[in-house]
Order: structure tokens, then C-alpha cells, then sequence
């Protein structure tokens, strides 16, 4: 009977040094999830905060200007419900920007075209770091372990938001 009682103590162990392990990995990936997010958001604002300058300090036609405006303070101002569409009508507002090759824009404000460059190349990494967090969570928590014993305790899902598949 000490046998017995023996090694169910240590499947009893070994289940919850498991279940422990499994609990804490998925933790650290749902932290790493928020990590990347919180970064992906500040490089987000930085390119409305920009766009906002572009505006002002170019001498765009009106309809440029309040388009490129609006679309950036509708991003810099927007809920997390109404995140992704602003997102998707700022990128789409810069690309019509750089897609017009505006001398006004090229002469007044060559340096914040520049940063835009480089803010838009970290945001491209952003994201697919980003995605790659939540699809970690995502695929962890979809496995059986993971739904029975409840290690994900009451995480939120994390989302994808549209905006990160056409994001530029």
C-alpha cells in the first residue's frame, strides 16, 4: 500500500509541477502580448503625432490638410472599440499623402518625412512581433490542458484588430 500511496503522491507532484509550469508560461506570454502592444500603441500615436506636424507645418490644399488632420486625431483620440477603423483611415490618409509626391510637403518638411519613414518601419515590425504574441496565446490556450484545468484563469483573449493586417 506505501507503493501505491507513494507513487500517486508523485503523479500528484508531477501533475501540478505541470500544471504550474504550463500556468506560469502562459502568463509570461500574456505579458509579453501586453508588452508588445503598449509598444505598438506609443509607435502609433508617434506617427498621428506626426502626421498632425506634416499637416501643419506643409502647406497641403485644404482637403488634404483636413483629411490628414482628422484621420490623425481621430487615431491619437480614438477608443479601443474604434482603434482599428481610425488606424485604417490614417494609413490610408499617408498614403495618399506619399502618394502624391507634394513639393510643399518635400521642401517644408523633409525631416518628418523622414521620421514618418522610419516610424512606418517600426511599426511594420510592431505588429508582426505583436501578432506573433497573440497567436502564441491564441494556439496555447485552444489545447485541452489549457480549457479544463482553467490556467488561463479570467485573461481576456487577446484580439488581432484589422488594422494590423493592412497597416501601411
Amino acid at each position: 500500500m506505501t507503493k501505491g500511496v507513494l507513487t500517486l503522491l508523485i503523479v500528484i507532484l508531477l501533475l501540478s509541477w505541470y500544471l504550474s509550469f504550463s500556468a506560469s508560461r502562459l502568463d509570461r506570454l500574456h505579458h509579453r502580448v501586453e508588452t508588445s502592444w503598449e509598444h505598438l500603441d506609443a509607435l502609433l500615436q508617434r506617427r498621428a503625432a506626426v502626421a498632425v506636424e506634416i499637416a501643419h507645418k506643409s502647406e497641403l490644399d485644404p482637403a488634404t490638410y483636413l483629411l490628414l488632420a482628422s484621420s490623425a486625431f481621430q487615431a491619437r483620440e480614438a477608443s479601443i472599440v474604434e482603434r482599428s477603423e481610425a488606424e485604417s483611415s490614417l494609413s490610408e490618409s499617408l498614403k495618399l499623402l506619399q502618394g502624391d509626391s507634394n513639393d510643399e510637403v518635400d521642401v517644408i518638411a523633409p525631416e518628418l518625412l523622414t521620421e514618418l519613414g522610419t516610424i512606418t518601419d517600426k511599426i511594420k515590425i510592431a505588429v508582426n512581433i505583436h501578432l506573433e504574441a497573440v497567436n502564441a496565446v491564441r494556439h496555447l490556450r485552444t489545447k485541452l490542458v489549457f480549457r479544463i484545468f482553467r490556467l488561463a484563469g479570467h485573461a481576456p483573449l487577446p484580439l488581432r484588430y484589422a488594422f494590423e493586417d493592412d497597416i501601411l
